[in-house]
């Protein structure tokens, strides 16, 4: 199943009931989603004399170096960094650097790194060099949380000298970068009230900036798209597919090109469901001839504290076949083991 199929089904098989003006999305305590959990009875020093005599040993143990830091939370992995260069004066990430080679050496190092720290380096890997990747700097930004995107831009000026403003603004123009500045913002509603009547407001002018208007007003898409809560965009979705004869990705497909388009859609369906995008995206990093490994160690090691049990099993339900299962079939080696050591026990 295609996510849009996933999408336009679950618009038009729920029915909502408009009795009030508004009402709150049911919230429980946060439950923990992620694959990787604090390690119990942790001990960093323990850690690190695994990890040293891995290092060192005569032909270095991979092994070893992925069944710790796998099984270790980040914030544990950043008590093995200070323990590590406190016992030994050496930087863990520069020792395992030195050592490791090709893509187990990019995960090994991505590990090791806070999230915002790792989002940076996404940030700054996608827009350096020649060419710029669109696509992953729409995938961060829209897929964080406001305090996780001021963190990013804490960590992107500490490690680059530079502003993600100054960046957006050398890499991409137009209405697309008016859109990374936007959601660089952090202005997201992140409440559980829907208000019905902004929902129905903000559907209809979304209708009328686009399918209605013969040039259409991106900055009404950018506005509602970039500041309203998930919840909310979902009953706008809703909504906006009583008005028109197309949902809102179709809409959008219709009426624009190029990576304002792709920005805007990849909002929409974070906006509705994170799992569903994500797996979508190691979905399409798998089909065909080749693998992207930059997008498979881009979402496992980002979600595995987050939501990546829930991508997993959106994975099954939209796919057919287990991510691991698929993971199986396209890598090998020790990048293989640790994709499936971050995947969690199967």
């Amino acid at each position: 199943m295609t996510f849009f199929k996933k999408f336009f089904k679950d618009i038009v098989s729920k029915r909502d009931s408009e009795e009030d003006d508004s009402f709150q999305v049911t919230h429980k305590k946060p439950e923990f989603h992620g694959t990787i959990a604090p390690y119990p009875n942790f001990n960093p020093r323990k850690d690190v004399i695994f990890l040293e005599e891995a290092i060192n040993s005569r032909n270095v143990d991979e092994d070893t170096i992925i069944s710790v830091l796998v099984q270790r939370s980040n914030e544990q992995r950043q008590e093995i960094k200070r323990a590590f260069e406190a016992d030994t004066g050496k930087s863990l990430a520069d020792e395992l650097k030195s050592e490791l080679r090709s893509h187990l050496e990019d995960v090994v190092l991505a590990l090791l790194m806070t999230p915002a720290q790792y989002d940076a380096f996404i940030i700054r890997k996608a827009t350096k060099g020649f060419g710029t990747n669109e696509d992953v700097i729409v995938e961060v930004l829209a897929s964080r949380t406001n305090q996780q995107i001021r963190e990013l831009q804490e960590a992107f000026k500490e490690e680059y000298g530079q502003t993600m403003e100054e960046v957006i603004d050398s890499e991409t123009d137009g209405d697309f970068a008016l859109a990374l500045h936007a959601m660089l913002k952090a202005n997201k509603n992140e409440g559980h009230i829907v208000d019905l009547a902004l929902a129905k407001k903000d559907a209809r002018e979304l209708f009328e900036a686009g399918e209605e208007h013969k040039d259409i007003d991106i900055s009404v898409f950018i506005d509602i798209l970039t500041t309203r809560s998930g919840p909310q965009l979902t009953q706008t979705f809703k909504h906006y597919s009583k008005i028109s004869d197309v949902n809102l990705p179709k809409a959008l497909d219709m009426e624009l090109r190029g990576d304002i388009e792709d920005c805007l859609i990849d909002i929409v369906k974070c906006s509705w469901s994170k799992p569903a995008f994500f797996a979508e995206r190691l979905h399409k990093a798998m089909e065909g001839h080749g693998t992207c490994e930059d997008t498979l160690m881009r979402v496992l090691v980002g979600r595995s504290e987050v939501d990546l049990k829930k991508i997993i099993s959106e994975f099954k339900l939209m796919y057919g076949k287990t991510l691991q299962q698929c993971i199986l079939d396209d890598t090998k080696g020790h990048l293989e083991k640790i994709l499936l050591g971050l995947c969690g026990p199967n």
